[in-house]
């Protein structure tokens, strides 16, 4: 683990901010946009919820979350790269959604809310860049009422191990090539690559959770695999 790991994925997002939209519905085709629908779906979210979304970047769950909500409800978009939140900023208000989400930029690791605060936590393609993943669960844990439950979305390993070879060819060339191209940052896709290399698989993900707290620890396998819903309740 690199002490220092924050303050570079930060630089790295601020850098991307503005085209990370853009590159997303590339570099996946569009499929992004189906996994964040499958994993609202997962939330089960209620009218007048109160949700906190972690990693939250350019606000697609918020958004998606602030529909089903309700006036009643709320939603905390939560993240550490002050550019990623202004970019989610102007997508909410085009949205209308600015009385029900609320911008925070803040460090997923040491929340700053207080306990049992949410009814769920949404964490959507962010919990692998955490300098620390058990002390971000540990906190996620905190903040979350008893019953409720964490909704998280995350790159991972194809399932087929032909498509993994495919997969980890494109990640790892395709990637930081289009990166550099659209954004002018190379590291930062090349940095993609090696988050979804190192991260654990989806049942040592399950297992972390489990030390964290969480009970009824499941997940979801999308893509052949390609990205994971891991759903956990406190």
């Amino acid at each position: 683990m690199r002490p220092n790991k924050s303050k570079i994925v930060r630089k790295y997002f601020n850098s991307i901010a503005l085209k990370y939209d853009l590159m997303n519905t590339l570099l996946s085709f569009g499929i992004h946009y189906l996994w964040k629908q499958k994993t609202i779906k997962e939330g089960k979210l209620k009218k007048g919820s109160l949700v906190i979304d972690l990693c939250g970047g350019t606000a697609d769950l918020s958004i998606s979350a602030g529909k089903i909500i309700g006036h009643k409800g709320k939603v905390v978009l939560y993240d550490f790269s002050l550019k990623m939140i202004e970019s989610g900023i102007d997508k909410v208000k085009k949205n209308d959604l600015s009385d029900r989400i609320t911008p925070v930029c803040g460090n997923a690791e040491i929340i700053s809310f207080p306990d049992n605060t949410f009814d769920t936590a949404l964490i959507g393609f962010g919990l692998r860049n955490l300098s620390d993943i058990e002390k971000g669960l540990n906190d996620i844990h905190r903040v979350l009422k008893p019953g409720s439950s964490l909704i998280c979305l995350e790159f991972s390993q194809p399932a087929s191990p032909w498509f993994r070879r495919f997969y980890d060819f494109y990640s790892s060339n395709i990637l930081p090539f289009a990166g550099k191209i659209i954004t002018g940052s190379e590291e930062a896709y090349t940095y993609l690559h090696d988050s979804i290399r190192d991260f654990p698989l989806p049942d040592e993900l399950s297992e972390i959770m489990r030390q964290s707290g969480f009970k009824k620890v499941t997940y979801k396998r999308l893509t052949n695999g390609i990205a994971v819903i891991h759903i956990a309740t406190k």
